[in-house]
């Protein structure tokens, strides 16, 4: 048999001098080898040169415990369910086990939180001098009632206005010199023929200011007759181009020259 050189300083109790011969041994605590087990201890015990009387003798009675089991173990039993001599130490065993390991875990914890103080915690008295009924769905109303302020806030900070004509621009010269050319093809044409051709907005607003634009120059007349005190013009009023240089040269926006330098 192995000497067992174990010092009894070493050991917290016989329950942790057991523990280790267990796992020395590596057997089960709930099938000890209670023979093989208490051998060791006793030569342990037998082993050890200088013992603390106050310490030793709990040592000496877990001795005595196990040389008791071990003769129980030793008898034939009476009966087939009775109880196992060993079940009390193997409980008692687990439990230890159980502490060592929480022991373990809760040692790091100890040193960390080990300092700190608790503060009480402080006695608020009732405010009574308000009376009001509190209830949580008025809270939970004006809790939403900030949120959605907030939002239109952040929404309004957030809004960009685009322009109604979007860059490019385009140039109300070149849609001018379109309306002449289209008007030139078969002699006169409609307002709705003028700008129906327009695939986007800015387009139809510049082609519309050089309808405009031509009128006042007197480069283009309104062809159909129109009874001056009662005038209606609508999408179907024909243009015609105006011959008459004098009266464009003689306008007081004077482009008359610009287009037809554009035309030709």
């Amino acid at each position: 048999m192995e000497a067992v050189t174990y010092r009894l300083e070493q050991f917290e109790g016989p329950l942790d001098l057991l523990l280790t011969l267990i796992h020395k041994n590596k057997v089960s605590i709930t099938d000890i080898p209670i023979a093989l087990i208490c051998d060791q201890y006793i030569e342990y015990i037998n082993g050890a040169k200088e013992l603390n009387m106050d310490v030793a003798s709990e040592f000496i009675v877990m001795a005595s415990e196990l040389m008791l089991i071990k003769s129980k173990m030793l008898l034939p039993k009476e009966e087939e369910d009775e109880e196992d001599p060993r079940a009390q130490l193997a409980d008692a065993l687990l439990r230890y086990q159980q502490a060592k390991e929480a022991a373990q875990k809760l040692s790091p914890l100890y040193a960390f939180y080990s300092g700190r103080m608790v503060k009480d915690t402080d006695e608020i008295s009732i405010d009574k001098t308000y009376v009001q009924d509190q209830q949580v769905t008025s809270l939970c109303t004006a809790v939403r009632r900030i949120i959605a302020y907030n939002n239109a806030l952040e929404k309004a900070a957030n809004t960009t206005f685009k322009p109604m004509i979007s860059k490019p621009i385009i140039p109300v010269e070149i849609k001018i010199v379109s309306i002449i050319k289209t008007i030139e093809k078969k002699g006169f044409a409609t307002l709705e023929e003028l700008l129906i051709s327009e695939s986007t907005l800015p387009d139809l607003i510049a082609s519309f200011l050089g309808v405009l634009e031509l009128i006042k120059v007197r480069r283009i007349l309104v062809s159909d007759e129109i009874d001056e005190t009662n005038a209606i013009l609508d999408s179907s009023t024909r243009f015609v181009l105006n011959d008459d240089e004098e009266a464009i040269e003689q306008s007081e926006y004077g482009i008359g020259e610009q287009i037809e330098s554009d035309i030709g």
